[in-house]
């Protein structure tokens, strides 16, 4: 149901893997636990693991459509949540890179908004691009036709 000028962007496997790090890394505590005092720690260590499962799959699940008319996103595995901004409505830009996300050619987008109910919209993880340009073109473009009609 897209179009051919729809963009769609979604975090990236390695940014997902990053913030699933520190819950990987505190199951495998748990199991070196369970190895050396206790075997009832397998059950926290499992535990852990599917919180991070789960928090895999939720990241892996935003989803950003970029319209000429509006930006919709979309996340959530049980329960979906979608939000859609107007594109006109978008101010400004703000990119962050972290040394980490350096690396891998992965940025986080904040888009500041006048609508009231999406002042701040962010997108993380996502792979480097000139998506602002784009962005900021389809404001321009879309603000020309509302405020000529």
């Amino acid at each position: 149901m897209t179009q051919n000028d729809d963009i769609v962007l979604k975090p990236a496997v390695v940014f997902t893997f990053f913030k699933v790090l520190p819950l990987i890394l505190l199951a495998l505590t748990f199991l070196l636990l369970a190895w050396w005092l206790s075997p009832y720690f397998i059950l926290f260590s499992f535990a852990v693991c599917g919180a991070a499962w789960y928090r895999i799959l939720y990241i892996r699940s935003f989803q950003y459509l970029f319209t000429a008319e509006y930006i919709r996103i979309t996340r959530g595995i049980f329960f979906k949540r979608i939000d859609q901004a107007e594109m006109f409505r978008v101010k400004d830009f703000i990119i962050t890179q972290s040394f980490a996300l350096q690396l891998f050619k992965l940025m986080n987008l904040t888009l500041i908004s006048t609508d009231n109910s999406n002042q701040v919209i962010y997108l993380q993880g996502i792979p480097e691009s000139d998506i602002v340009d784009t962005i900021r073109n389809r404001v321009e473009e879309t603000r020309r036709l509302i405020f000529t009609n």
